[in-house]
């Protein structure tokens, strides 16, 4: 087992989860803690990702379907979103497929439910002091020795590093130093800026963020192309238990009923209303920055709830591909027939 994984599966096994003591003392059976009607969703942050989550509470979608959320913890890291899960103090989870692979490793019912971004996206950002020229593997090389800000450890920022470096020969463990910054965008554009990273490794929307700012650039963008193997990879989705599934299967028919609304209006509404909600969402992010990245959401946004399987395949292999995991369950074990 390298020293990633055992990193995961220890802030798995560790990780502390900020939610109310009731909850926590409620959930040490790994059953959900929620009462009929409510659902607890915890995620790792507010990246774009999440997007359609924060659609569907603030038009309704949630209420017209007949749910309730309860519990909706931001949770730092996907280890920590993959913890709640089995402890039972969260009912979905919203992170990456790297978390919901990682958890299938050590839990065999670990289940993907909801396709919420069908691109990786997450941008490689580069300060002033490193040329954008040149293919993705001479930008690779130019990050050789440098210091690269990840969320965290078994996160899918980290991943994109692995791919990259391995990719060009290099190994991310001695060529590079990785430094763990959590998921909150304004302390990983601080640390760029300072000098404390030369580059970051991150979801969107830090790249134009860091743009907007005159600190940084879009150096290596999974979802623009640079790594054509990645392109309409599966990456932002909702994982959960199959006893969470078994027990809670009416609420999340509601939940799914509701994203899929909110995809639909990201994916085919004029770009001015999506945009007008992105800023309510992002509210720190400067309005240049949120006319990039509508029409960039747009595009990558998944068209439907349901889990696509070419999207769940390009993005397995990569994950396999790259040994970021071990194994990875096929798509038929870990999506379930009624979420396809």
């Amino acid at each position: 087992m390298n020293t990633s994984r055992r990193n995961v599966l220890k802030a798995m096994a560790a990780s502390p989860v900020l939610l109310s003591p009731a909850l926590l003392s409620a959930c040490s059976s790994g059953e959900s803690s929620s009462k009929s009607g409510t659902l607890n969703v915890g995620q790792i942050s507010d990246s774009v990702a999440f997007f359609p989550l924060f659609i569907a509470e603030q038009n309704g979608y949630f209420k017209d379907a007949g749910l309730t959320l309860g519990e909706r913890p931001r949770l730092g890291t996907g280890a920590k979103v993959a913890a709640a899960l089995k402890s039972g103090s969260i009912d979905l989870g919203g992170g990456v497929m790297t978390d919901a692979l990682n958890l299938a490793e050590i839990d065999k019912t670990a289940k993907i439910t909801t396709s919420l971004i069908s691109e990786y996206y997450v941008d490689v950002v580069v300060g002033k002091g490193i040329s954008a020229n040149g293919s993705t593997e001479e930008k690779t090389l130019a990050l050789k020795g440098k210091k690269i800000g990840i969320t965290g450890p078994g996160s899918g920022t980290e991943a994109l590093v692995t791919y990259l470096f391995e990719r060009a020969g290099l190994d991310p463990k001695t060529d590079a130093t990785l430094v763990n910054l959590g998921s909150v965008s304004s302390a990983a554009l601080g640390a760029l800026k300072v000098g404390r990273v030369d580059a970051l490794s991150f979801f969107q929307p830090i790249g134009q963020q860091a743009e907007a700012a005159g600190i940084g650039s879009i150096y290596i963008s999974p979802a623009a192309g640079d790594i054509p193997t990645l392109k309409g990879a599966l990456h932002g989705l909702v994982f959960t238990r199959e006893n969470i599934l078994e027990d809670k299967s009416e609420e999340i028919a509601s939940f799914q009923k509701a994203i899929g609304k909110s995809l639909k209006l990201i994916t085919t509404a004029d770009a001015s209303q999506v945009r007008d909600l992105l800023g309510q969402y992002l509210k720190a992010t400067p309005g240049a920055a949120l006319d990039k990245l509508v029409p960039i959401l747009q595009q990558e946004t998944a068209k439907a709830a349901a889990v696509d399987q070419t999207a769940f395949d390009i993005g397995r292999t990569f994950h396999v591909d790259s040994k970021l995991v071990k194994s990875a369950p096929s798509y038929n074990s870990i999506v379930p027939s009624d979420f396809r």
